[in-house]
């Protein structure tokens, strides 16, 4: 993979990685207020995020399929570290919510 296609991979992971994230986080905040409805919203957009995240990252497997060694540097990994941050992130921020859900029936 050329420098600046691999970059573009790199920097796709790291955005859509930490728009996940953030996202995840919004959702949280929202629960904690008691905005469900806003929260859903906001795991929606985290969810869409990830998409993104997972597409630039299936093209990526897809050139190594095809032959294109993709380097695997610092950027590389770093990328990888925020996409995967974004995953754990959004799948606690579920159950968080899930939590502040029951704290507010009772």
């Amino acid at each position: 993979m050329q420098d600046e296609a691999r970059m573009q991979v790199v920097m796709g992971l790291i955005m859509h990685g930490g728009n996940a994230k953030s996202q995840a986080f919004q959702a949280i905040q929202l629960a904690k207020s008691g905005d469900f409805e806003g929260a859903q919203a906001a795991i929606d957009e985290a969810d869409k995020s990830l998409k993104e995240a997972h597409d630039v990252q299936t093209d990526m497997l897809t050139q190594e399929a095809q032959g294109n060694h993709t380097e695997v540097d610092l950027y590389m990994v770093h990328a990888q570290d925020h996409l995967m941050n974004g995953i754990t992130f959004r799948d606690l921020a579920v159950e968080i919510i899930a939590l502040y859900r029951k704290l507010a029936e009772n």
